[in-house]
């Protein structure tokens, strides 16, 4: 699975653990950093947030996670691309719940509210949750789907 990864200033140093943890658990995943170093504290949740909605949306990363200082901005922002699913999540069932049901593709995450083993396992959890495709879900999916239709031209 291609994974983009993006933070704001108050993201970048979970970004970068969440990044190298990753990548040493050899977990399959191709790894797409999309920015944020934390040097620049004018580094705005909005643009990394668009970074990583645009690269799901254009299929250059299938899923992304995306932090921030609380992680609802950047979640917020994240949704205002057309076929972007983003939820912020602080509890493990939510974040593949999210993904099972769902069909969430950008995990958001607070670095000023959960410390970095809280993120791992979010991470985890996200990422090896599969949509399940089941009827209800694929019904109820189709809804949200029609709002976005209807609201964005």
């Amino acid at each position: 699975m291609r994974v983009a990864l993006s933070a704001d200033h108050a993201g970048a140093a979970l970004k970068d653990e969440l990044r190298t943890r990753l990548a040493d658990a050899d977990l399959g995943h191709e790894l797409v950093d999309l920015g944020g170093d934390g040097s620049d504290p004018d580094d705005d949740y909005p643009d990394f947030a668009q970074a990583i909605a645009v690269a799901v949306r254009d299929g250059r990363a299938d899923r992304g996670i995306l932090i921030c200082g609380s992680g609802v901005g950047a979640s917020i922002a994240a949704n205002k691309v057309r076929g972007v699913r983003s939820a912020l999540c602080h509890d493990t069932y939510s974040a593949h719940q999210g993904v099972e049901h769902d069909d969430m593709n950008v995990l958001a995450l607070g670095a000023r509210v959960i410390g970095p083993e809280l993120a791992w396992e979010l991470s985890l959890a996200f990422l090896g949750a599969r949509f399940t495709g089941e009827e209800r879900h694929r019904r109820r999916l189709a809804k949200v789907l029609a709002i976005e239709a209807a609201e964005r031209p």
